[in-house]
């Protein structure tokens, strides 16, 4: 059957035809207007209610709206975005770039900016149903480009799903001629230790024709390497760690994502690089068939891993936690000591914005090694898939 043949309505972007209607809604959403109002200055807000009300179609949305906000941001926020790796992209083609995660909204929309600032086309971007916590944000999403990628759902529930968004990828590049930008799993690595999820990939492979190396290379796979100078949110990955010791069951709660989600957009993040690696169809097929897709899935996702892990930009900073937490000075020329002291004066004013009770010495220490972690891994990880597994 023709992927055009299913609806896919309820996970898709908004089409053009329906995009006005769906502004009209959105602008008078007093959720939507509360965000505005935090984030704009209050003269700001009506003329960029009334220019949304013009606007007919999602590429002026995102060229006339999202790409001057997203450079506002660039320019408060960061202290510049950039992009390597071009020469791997083909514009004949499309691609399914699949990313490490490291900021909930900002790691798509920022690639996106890269690349209209090269004009080159933006991607369609895979967003989790668990984000869209308001019907507001929903909408905008898919006024955005974004389409839905529903979670915590029952097997069956959840099977049917992930059939259906293979199948929407599918139809996204075969058929659509979009590119899509999807994270290589659920959700951040708490600890910077990027891993594909194999069922990520398995998921990819559940549409399309032949076999399930045949189907992974219709979608064109091309491992894109994000790093990110500064987290905004390494506290707050510290405090969970924290609370996870105190409480094995502790859980997030809807407010402490939406307070992550604003943290990483608002704050500073330093220096923000992408780089695009190879697709990998050629080296799918020098691993061949396997008699399983378990295990197809586990190479695909280790030939995924090395690329976005051999392509991470190292900051000082990494240098310095993997030599603060080893307690040496192995990489004590890739810093001065001017760098090294701004480094120890970050780490600790991060975790004086950490609020729990009764934070005993020990604990402070133990979420400073855990920030530590954060920032040494990406050098780690880099040093093992040069090295060949030596560190």
């Amino acid at each position: 059957m023709s992927t055009q043949q299913l609806d896919f309505s309820d996970i898709a972007p908004y089409e053009d035809d329906v995009f006005h209607e769906k502004m009209k809604t959105l602008v008078k959403d007093p959720g939507f207007l509360h965000a505005i109002n935090y984030i704009m200055p209050a003269d700001d807000v009506q003329p960029l209610l009334e220019d949304l009300l013009k606007i007919e179609n999602k590429y002026d949305f995102q060229h006339q709206v999202m790409f001057p906000f997203l450079e506002m941001l660039v320019k408060t926020t960061t202290s510049g975005i950039s992009l390597g790796g071009v020469k791997y992209y083909n514009p004949a083609l499309n691609y399914v770039f699949i990313t490490n995660h490291r900021d909930i909204v900002l790691d798509a929309s920022f690639l996106n900016l890269a690349f209209m600032r090269r004009n080159m086309p933006v991607t369609e971007v895979a967003i989790g149903n668990n984000l869209l916590v308001f019907d507001w944000i929903n909408d905008l999403v898919r006024l955005n480009k974004s389409f839905i990628v529903k979670r915590n759902t029952g097997l069956r529930e959840g099977l049917l799903a992930a059939k259906k968004l293979s199948a929407y990828i599918h139809h996204d590049i075969l058929e659509k001629h979009e590119s899509v930008w999807i994270a290589q799993r659920e959700g951040r690595a708490k600890d910077s230790s990027d891993r594909t999820q194999e069922s990520l990939v398995k998921m990819l492979a559940l549409s399309g024709e032949g076999s399930f190396m045949n189907r992974l290379k219709e979608v064109n796979l091309m491992p894109v390497s994000i790093s990110y100078e500064y987290d905004p949110n390494d506290y707050l990955k510290a405090k969970e760690f924290l609370m996870k010791r105190r409480d094995p069951n502790f859980k997030k709660s809807q407010r402490d994502d939406l307070f992550s989600m604003e943290t990483g957009l608002l704050q500073f993040k330093g220096r923000v690089h992408f780089q695009l690696t190879p697709r990998i169809n050629t080296k799918i097929d020098q691993l061949g068939e396997f008699p399983d897709n378990n295990t197809s899935a586990k190479y695909v996702g280790c030939l995924i891993d090395q690329a976005i892990h051999r392509s991470y930009e190292i900051f000082p900073i990494n240098y310095i936690a993997f030599d603060m937490l080893h307690r040496v000075e192995r990489f004590h020329s890739k810093y001065t000591s001017e760098q090294r002291v701004e480094a120890e004066n970050y780490f600790n004013s991060q975790l004086d914005k950490v609020e729990v009770d009764d934070l005993t010495s020990e604990e402070r220490e133990f979420m400073l090694e855990m920030m530590l972690v954060m920032y040494a891994n990406p050098l780690k990880n880099k040093l093992k898939t040069i090295l060949g597994g030596m560190e």
